[in-house]
């Protein structure tokens, strides 16, 4: 068995110059899949709030959720590193709150948890919890618990000025011990430039193929989410199609009477048979 991924690992790896994959995950089966398929990474999304809750934004997940969700896939995963995102104000209030709610996080299996943002705040969060032995993954650029506050799904980094700014956020968030960088929805162009100046790992989430690190939501990987598919986002299967194809065969064989089969049902054997049979036919009804 390939050893444990470690945030140790993902430094190596990002040394080294090679890169290492992300995808999200949400339940038992689904980690232990992309496990076996050798993802580096597994993050439990709270974008899980839209693709398994059916909620419009990840504003609505909580972290008994998602304490659930990372218990189910911790529970799937055996090389993979899992990293929980925690979700909207489960940090912001205090650093107090913040510590509680992420080490239950690690309580639950995950070995490290996702932060948005890079202000004060946050950054002594980060600072607390890298200190109390939570390892942390920063995230930048478009950060979708501020959907509100920027204005919508807006690329961030468009600008010379704004990629400064990302990349002063970067470092900071580099100093406070985060130990990657998730970068969303950035040009390919101002991603190299931060990625160029972090001595730690960035992940692109739609920035381009120059960071050390790719992720993407697993649903839309499979093809499994078809309300919405960002533009930076593969499909590389096509289970809705897949889904509704087994379920509306299993709807008809049901109906028509041939599910299940004389082989999917379990039979009485001929003497027990036999005594039934009387014993019907001794009642009247």
């Amino acid at each position: 068995m390939n050893k444990k991924v470690t945030v140790k690992t993902i430094q190596k790896i990002k040394d080294s110059g090679e890169k290492f994959s992300v995808l999200t995950a949400y339940d038992f089966s689904t980690a232990k899949y992309i496990d076996e398929a050798g993802v580096d990474i597994i993050l439990i999304g709270d974008s899980l709030a839209m693709v398994a809750l059916g909620y419009d934004t990840t504003h609505f997940v909580g972290v008994e959720e998602m304490e659930i969700f990372t218990k189910a896939v911790a529970r799937g995963t055996e090389r993979a590193m899992v990293v929980t995102d925690m979700p909207f104000m489960s940090y912001n209030v205090s650093v107090e709150d913040a510590l509680k709610n992420t080490s239950r996080m690690l309580k639950a299996g995950a070995s490290a948890v996702k932060i948005e943002g890079a202000n004060d705040h946050i950054l002594k969060v980060i600072t607390r919890c890298v200190q109390s032995g939570i390892p942390v993954m920063g995230h930048l650029g478009f950060t979708p618990q501020l959907l509100n506050t920027i204005g919508g799904y807006n690329i961030q980094g468009k600008s010379l000025d704004t990629t400064l700014e990302i990349l002063e956020c970067a470092k900071k968030l580099e100093d406070a011990g985060v130990f990657s960088i998730v970068l969303e929805m950035v040009p390919e162009e101002s991603a190299q430039f931060i990625c160029e100046n972090l001595k730690v790992p960035v992940i692109s989430c739609g920035a381009g193929k120059y960071c050390a690190g790719q992720v993407l939501v697993s649903d839309d990987v499979f093809g499994k989410y078809s309300e919405f598919k960002p533009k930076f986002a593969r499909k590389y299967g096509d289970m809705k199609t897949l889904i509704l194809n087994c379920a509306k065969q299993f709807n008809t064989d049901v109906k028509n009477g041939s599910f299940p089969s004389a082989e999917e049902a379990f039979h009485l054997k001929e003497e027990e048979l036999e005594q039934l049979e009387l014993y019907k036919g001794s009642v009247k009804c």
